[in-house]
């Protein structure tokens, strides 16, 4: 599928749940977000329903998101049933890492290919203060677990705020990617959801590249394995790379591929703008044919690009939007 700018659309991402086990200060509220009621999730056999349609249209790239994704029950029959059902070429997840020491052999054997890993500090304390929770020796276990594991190549997500870790992304890139073969990625602060009443530092990360490339010799090199925006350097004679994601100070919409399916069942084009069309609705009222219709529909309004560069502010919480 071709939207009305000529971008080929090829990756979805599912968001399976809007709950999380941590509460990030650039992600949530503090007392976390209201949990959607059961009833209006999408169910398991839906989200595969959902995704065969989708490869029908050209879609093969997959990744699970949330929230949490392992926080929902039954995750790793959902990748199986993914798998074995529709002709997917790419299947993968975004995990806090929390709960995957002991389900990363088990997702792999289902059928997962890879995970996207948040890591926000190696620092417990500040881990803890920006994560609201959680432990960082489990999570870095949780990157251990999936490289032994073969859900490769791991890639971490670290969510660079001024003042607070952004005098970390050396040391982080020393400690991922110098010896193991992980794509350390740095995105930039977004001003969606909880984001903008934060009150937390922007930090340009495009900039800071530049800085990291002169004093430390950054080499660019061809990009991991996905679908991703991150454009990739290595620190020379490192098993790794270094990735970075930079939405608001050097913008990529010119060519973004994906949909988002939150987990409510809505499909929206954009991440930047609330705006979308039930597909859960469609499905239990209409049928796949309207699915597949409404589907082919948004793909022709996604917009040109987001404003965030101009002050647009998204309200939404992350998680609602599809993750």
């Amino acid at each position: 599928m071709r939207d009305s700018y000529g971008r080929d659309v090829r990756y979805l991402r599912i968001s399976v749940t809007d709950f999380c086990n941590f509460r990030c200060r650039y992600c949530m509220p503090a007392e976390g977000v209201k949990a959607t009621a059961h009833d209006d999730l999408l169910r398991f056999d839906e989200i595969t329903r959902i995704a065969c349609i989708a490869t029908s249209l050209g879609i093969h790239s997959f990744r699970l998101t949330g929230g949490e994704p392992l926080v929902r029950r039954g995750i790793v029959d959902l990748v199986k049933l993914l798998r074995d059902s529709c002709d997917i070429q790419d299947l993968s997840m975004t995990t806090n890492a929390f709960l995957l020491p002991g389900l990363a052999r088990e997702l792999k054997e289902a059928g997962l290919d890879r995970v996207n890993i948040s890591i926000d500090s190696l620092d417990p304390e500040k881990f803890r203060w920006i994560a609201r929770g959680g432990d960082l020796d489990t999570v870095l276990r949780g990157i251990d677990a999936a490289l032994e594991a073969d859900l490769t190549p791991v890639k971490t997500n670290t969510v660079v705020m001024g003042g607070v870790n952004d005098d970390e992304i050396l040391p982080l890139i020393e400690y991922l990617t110098l010896t193991r073969p992980i794509a350390a990625r740095f995105i930039e602060y977004m001003p969606i959801g909880e984001a903008p009443r934060a009150g937390l530092e922007f930090v340009d990360l495009s900039k800071k590249r530049d800085e990291l490339a002169r004093t430390y010799g950054l080499e660019p090199t061809r990009p991991a394995r996905g679908n991703g925006p991150a454009r990739y350097w290595r620190v020379p004679g490192a098993t790794g790379m270094v990735g970075f994601i930079t939405p608001v100070s050097d913008k990529y919409c010119a060519t973004c591929s994906r949909l988002r399916l939150d987990a409510r069942g809505t499909v929206r084009p954009c991440l930047a703008f609330d705006f979308g069309v039930s597909l859960r609705d469609a499905l239990r009222n209409e049928g796949p044919e309207r699915v597949r219709e409404l589907i082919e529909c948004i793909v022709l309004q996604k917009p040109k690009e987001h404003h965030w560069d101009l002050g647009q502010v998204t309200p939404l919480a992350m998680s609602s939007l599809g993750g």
